[in-house]
């Protein structure tokens, strides 16, 4: 308990909500609460199993035709990029406007996903600033009571505790979660590139085994899959 402090949080996590929300406009702080949940908690799709599932669909389509797409589509609503992906396919869209509308999304997604990691690096700009101003008030707080020992004491740890409170709060909170999430956004990125090429080979009804090759191109050395032996 000698670590808790009220004033001294008051001042160190109200501050730094209150300056990192006027730092950013309404709707990216709206946005950014889901995004961040889908960057740090949602499980994400490995890309070796991504890729791995691109070349089933093009199996398929190449062997069924396009339309029989369709009666996978229904259990890909876990996964709403590659959904509609899909969905661009069993409607007949053209191997151009598939590619212009799925690297727009993905675009207008990574948007968001960076908007919602900034916002956790201000914070963590922040953090050790206000620790700092909550420092100076507690030192002049303390300054102008010397007169009163008793009165000393929590002025003290006003001007201790918020400086502790800020670090901790940057170094152990704010940035390591922006490092995941950016980390998570790239994997993203990584996966709607895989499903952006697969979704072009199959409306263009490429052979399979050269999907294999473009979506390689992609992926990193350790991720790379020989689906065909």
């Amino acid at each position: 308990m000698a670590f808790v402090d009220g004033p001294s949080i008051a001042i160190v996590l109200g501050g730094t909500l209150v300056i990192t929300a006027v730092s950013f406009t309404l709707e990216e702080l709206r946005d950014a609460p889901r995004a961040l949940w889908r960057m740090l908690v949602q499980r994400r799709v490995d890309p070796s199993q991504a890729a791995a599932t691109m070349l089933r669909l093009a199996e398929r389509a190449r062997r069924d035709g396009i339309l029989d797409i369709e009666t996978v589509t229904r259990n890909l609503s876990d996964d709403p990029f590659l959904h509609r992906a899909m969905r661009l396919v069993t409607d007949g869209a053209s191997p151009e406007d598939a590619e212009k509308i799925l690297k727009t999304e993905s675009f207008a997604m990574s948007g968001t996903q960076m908007h919602s990691i900034n916002i956790l690096r201000r914070a963590a700009e922040v953090a050790p600033a206000m620790g700092l101003i909550g420092t100076l008030v507690g030192l002049v707080k303390m300054l102008g009571s010397l007169d009163d020992p008793a009165a000393i004491g929590p002025a003290m740890a006003i001007a201790l505790l918020t400086t502790f409170y800020g670090a901790l709060l940057a170094h152990m909170v704010f940035l390591p979660l922006a490092a995941r999430a950016e980390r998570a956004a790239r994997e993203e990125v990584l996966l709607n590139s895989v499903y952006t090429i697969g979704t072009t080979a199959i409306v263009r009804k490429e052979n399979p085994r050269r999907l294999e090759t473009l979506i390689n191109t992609v992926l990193p050395p350790a991720k790379r899959i020989q689906y065909f032996r």
